[in-house]
């Protein structure tokens, strides 16, 4: 036995983040797979309808788990009203911890890395202080994107920030005034104005757009100039690199 397996001595279960990649099911690791497959109990998050864009990642692991999974899934409402969210981080937490407390472990699965813009970290902050809790690392959507492209973020001494579409204005700005490169995550609904700050700051050549990376409706734009002046989905992301880079 896997001495990762065995439940601690305080009679309570783990709380385990497992990252399941940006979306190809095969950018699994195989630690997350059989983490998956092992679990008493695996809990995500989901819509309104109970599909869960985590789980569905994770497909392949579910083939051979055995039907006594219990499964948790965390209604999440699509709203940016932080209340709501976290009033279903709340619920889930203490379901969570009833299936802790009874000392089954909760593998928790999360798109990209449980630590990098990850729902994880909402459920981690509501219960590491009662009960030992791991994290598996996963692929993170920034390193995808670069993949998808064939481009390298960054080289040398070239600086690199990671900027949210939620951020300010003045905040984009900056980062793309001061960094060689830099991706700008959860495009969504800001990528109008992301569209602007990349005008503003003379970076639009050096910009390229991505949406849902590595999975069957993917979508590439390698001129911006083209993009739609409107929000897009919530799984998009802007990728800029200096256009002319040095090899020495």
């Amino acid at each position: 036995m896997n001495p990762e397996d065995i439940t601690p001595l305080n009679g309570k279960g783990r709380f385990i983040g497992v990252g399941v990649g940006p979306g190809d099911p095969e950018l699994i690791t195989l630690k997350a797979l059989r983490l998956i497959r092992s679990a008493q109990v695996v809990s995500y998050l989901a819509n309104g309808e109970g599909s869960s864009q985590a789980r569905n990642i994770a497909c392949e692991a579910f083939k051979d788990v055995a039907d006594s999974q219990h499964e948790i899934a965390i209604v999440m409402p699509m709203s940016t009203d932080r209340t709501l969210a976290n009033q279903a981080y709340d619920r889930g937490a203490e379901e969570i911890a009833r299936q802790l407390d009874e000392g089954r472990d909760v593998v928790f699965l999360c798109e990209g890395d449980p630590l990098f813009f990850g729902s994880f970290a909402y459920l981690l902050e509501r219960l590491e202080g009662a009960y030992p809790c791991q994290v598996i690392p996963g692929v993170s959507s920034i390193n995808a994107a670069s993949s998808a492209l064939n481009h390298p973020l960054t080289i040398l001494k070239e600086s690199f920030a990671v900027v949210s579409g939620r951020h300010s204005a003045e905040q984009i700005d900056t980062a793309l005034l001061q960094h060689d490169s830099v991706v700008i995550m959860k495009a969504g609904r800001a990528r109008p104005r992301i569209l602007t700050a990349l005008r503003k700051t003379n970076r639009m050549r050096d910009a390229k757009y991505l949406e849902y990376i590595g999975r069957d409706n993917e979508r590439i734009v390698q001129d911006v100039t083209s993009l739609e002046e409107k929000a897009g989905p919530y799984f998009s992301l802007f990728v800029v690199t200096k256009s002319e880079r040095s090899s020495r």
